[in-house]
């Protein structure tokens, strides 16, 4: 069974940066995708962003431009470097894997709160 575990949230003010990692840890998908959800206070869980087994990765709109994924291989640890956030940024953010990316995931972190201040 895969294991991952969020570190990196925080409290920060609008316009600021965070860095979240996921270190992905277990048995291996033999194909897989890492992404990072997010879910804020009365809105619906969303895709923040993936990377699949070709490192091709994907952002929704809302955070092109300002959020970079991006993995370290050998550390086994998927990154989300957050910058220019917004008070719409506010969520519990969860790294994620499943076999391919275009299905719903079958594994979750325990999430990592981020909350961003106007």
């Amino acid at each position: 069974q895969v294991q991952l575990a969020e570190s990196g949230g925080g409290s920060e003010q609008a316009g600021g940066s965070l860095r979240l990692s996921c270190a992905v840890s277990g048995p291996g998908q033999r194909t897989y995708c890492l992404a990072w959800f997010r879910q804020g206070p009365g809105k619906e869980r969303e895709g923040v962003a993936s990377i699949d087994n070709y490192r091709r990765i994907t952002y929704t709109d809302s955070v092109k431009g300002r959020f970079t994924l991006s993995q370290d291989y050998p550390k086994n640890t998927l990154y989300l470097q957050m910058d220019n956030l917004t008070p719409d940024d506010t969520a519990m953010y969860y790294c994620t894997t499943m076999r391919v990316c275009q299905i719903a995931p079958n594994f979750w972190g325990q999430g990592t709160q981020v909350t961003v201040a106007a």
